[in-house]
C-alpha cells in the first residue's frame, strides 16, 4: 500500500507502508546532529545578499588593516602637504588659488582619489589611514559594549529581586546622559584636567577620552535586550531542571542561558559597529575627536564640508566608501537575523 506523495523544497518524496521514501532519509540524515550553529550557516550560505555584505565587510577591515602597505602602491601618504612641499614643485597639484588641478579633485596616476585643497595632501592615503582609524577605533568600543551589556544584563535578568531594581536604575541614569553631546561638554573638561592649556592634546588622550565615554554610555542597550531575553528564559524547565540538580548560578548562566542569547547579541553587534563608527565620525566633525593631522573618516567630512564650495569632489570617495560601509553591515545583520530564526524562508 502506498501513501500520498509528499511535496518538499520541488521535489517528491513516497512514503511507503508509513516509512519515508529516500529522499526523505536523506534529508533526515543530512540535518541529523547539526548543532544551531550549523544549521544557521547553512541557512546564511543560501543568502546571496548576507554573503556579499560580509565579503564586502571584511574587504573593509582587511583594507584598512593593509593601509599602510596600499598606500605604497601610488608612493604616497596622508601626512605630507604635496602642495606645499617643495621637494615636489615639479609635480603641482593645486592652482594659484589652491585648488586641485585636474579633474574630480584632482584625480591622476600620483594621486588616486585626488588632493585636498588649500594643502595638497593625498585623499587615497588619508582615506585608507582614515577607514583604519575609524573601524578598529568603532571595533574596540563595540567589543567592550556588547561584553558590558551582556555581563549586566545576564546579572539583572538571572537574579532579579532588588539586583535587577538597582541595575534597572543604573541603566536609568545611564540613559538619562545625551551621549554626543555630553562628550562635546566632557573632553574640554578632561583635557584642561590632564593637558597643558599650552599643548595640544595628544591622539592617544583623545582616543582614550572617545573609547571610555562612548563605552560608558553605549551599554544600556544591550543590558536591556539581554535581561528581557534572560528574564523569559530563567523559567524555563531546562533551567528549573539545573536548578534541581544542583547546579551553581553560575554554570546554569553560563551553560544553560548564555548560549540562548546569542543570537539577540550578534544581531545587536552588527547594528552596533556601524552605529559606532558614525558616532567617532560626528565627533570628528564637530571638532571634539581627532583632529589634524590624525587621518578619520569624520574628519574627512568635517574637511569637505569646509571646501565643499570650492572642491565638491573632495566628499566623493569618503561619501561612498562610508554609504557602502554602513549599509553592507545593516544588510549583513538583517541575513545574520534570518539566518538564526529556523521560521525564516530565506
Amino acid at each position: 500500500m502506498t501513501s500520498p506523495i509528499d511535496i518538499e523544497g520541488g521535489g517528491a518524496s513516497v512514503v511507503v507502508d508509513g516509512e519515508p521514501g529516500p529522499e526523505t532519509q536523506s534529508e533526515a540524515k543530512r540535518l541529523q546532529g547539526r548543532s544551531p550553529g550549523q544549521l544557521m550557516w547553512i541557512r546564511f550560505k543560501r543568502d546571496r545578499t548576507g554573503v556579499i555584505c560580509a565579503v564586502v565587510v571584511i574587504g573593509y577591515f582587511v583594507v584598512a588593516l593593509l593601509a599602510p602597505l596600499l598606500v605604497k602602491l601610488p608612493g604616497t601618504d596622508p601626512y605630507t602637504l604635496y602642495g606645499q612641499d617643495p621637494t615636489y614643485a615639479d609635480k603641482p597639484v593645486l592652482d594659484q588659488f589652491g585648488l586641485p588641478l585636474g579633474y574630480l579633485g584632482g584625480v591622476s596616476g600620483d594621486h588616486w582619489f585626488g588632493v585636498e585643497p588649500q594643502y595638497g595632501r593625498d585623499l587615497y592615503a588619508m582615506l585608507l589611514y582614515g577607514m583604519r582609524t575609524s573601524l578598529y577605533m568603532a571595533l574596540g568600543i563595540t567589543v567592550l559594549v556588547m561584553v558590558t551589556g551582556v555581563v549586566v544584563g545576564l546579572i539583572g535578568g538571572y537574579f532579579g529581586g532588588r539586583t535587577d531594581y538597582w541595575i534597572g536604575r543604573a541603566t536609568d541614569f545611564f540613559l538619562s546622559f545625551p551621549q554626543q553631546l555630553f562628550f562635546i561638554a566632557f573632553m574640554p573638561v578632561v583635557t584642561s584636567f590632564f593637558v597643558d592649556p599650552r599643548e595640544e592634546t595628544p591622539t592617544y588622550f583623545r582616543a582614550l577620552a572617545m573609547l571610555i565615554v562612548l563605552w560608558l554610555l553605549g551599554w544600556m542597550g544591550m543590558a536591556r535586550l539581554v535581561r528581557s531575553t534572560v528574564l523569559s528564559l530563567r523559567e524555563r524547565e531546562f533551567v528549573e531542571a539545573a536548578k534541581v540538580s544542583g547546579a551553581s548560578p553560575w554554570r546554569i548562566v553560563r551553560k544553560e542561558i548564555l548560549p540562548n542569547v546569542v543570537t539577540p547579541i550578534l544581531v545587536q553587534f552588527t547594528y552596533t559597529l556601524p552605529s559606532t563608527i558614525l558616532s567617532i565620525a560626528f565627533l570628528s566633525f564637530a571638532g571634539v575627536g581627532f583632529v589634524e593631522p590624525t587621518p578619520d573618516w569624520g574628519r574627512l567630512f568635517a574637511a569637505g564640508a569646509r571646501y565643499a564650495e570650492q572642491d565638491p569632489a573632495f566628499m566623493f570617495f569618503p561619501g561612498v566608501a562610508l554609504v557602502i560601509f554602513v549599509l553592507s553591515f545593516n544588510l549583513l545583520g538583517d541575513s545574520v537575523r534570518d539566518a538564526f530564526d529556523p521560521k525564516s524562508g530565506r
